[in-house]
């Protein structure tokens, strides 16, 4: 249970940083006058049900990646002096989290919502669980 519950915070701060980094290019598109067509729209409370097993599966072998990855960053991160090398550092975890969802087979919105929807959602958690 604790390692889920790292798992979990672990792909939730991945969530964050993902979601800091949309809006890092979303920033860059509204400098150039391009909208993010997905930034407008708020989707609404995913469950177990919104999911498929395999959806799960990838979740948790992506989780368990981005999970690995926030924490050799996240030392990194403490490590490094100065803004623009955490900056740096930030962005190069960003990426790496990125591919390791995308290397799973999910894509980034599916991941966040399914991190997203189990904080909620006993019956998706414990479904993520009997993955792990």
């Amino acid at each position: 249970m604790q390692k889920l519950t790292a798992l979990f915070s672990a792909a939730l701060l991945s969530a964050g940083l993902l979601a800091t980094s949309a809006a890092h290019a979303q920033e860059g598109s509204a400098a150039t006058g391009q909208q993010d067509p997905s930034a407008a729209t708020t989707a609404p409370q995913a469950s177990a049900d919104d999911f498929s097993d395999e959806d799960i599966q990838q979740f948790s072998v992506a989780a368990e990646e981005v999970s690995s990855i926030s924490q050799e960053y996240g030392q990194k991160f403490q490590q490094a002096e100065g803004e623009q090398a955490q900056q740096e550092i930030q962005m190069e975890a960003n990426e790496k989290m990125v591919e390791a969802v995308e290397d799973s087979g999910m894509d980034v919105d599916t991941f966040n919502a399914i991190g997203q929807a189990a904080q909620q959602d006993p019956e998706l958690m414990k479904k993520i669980q009997e993955q792990s």
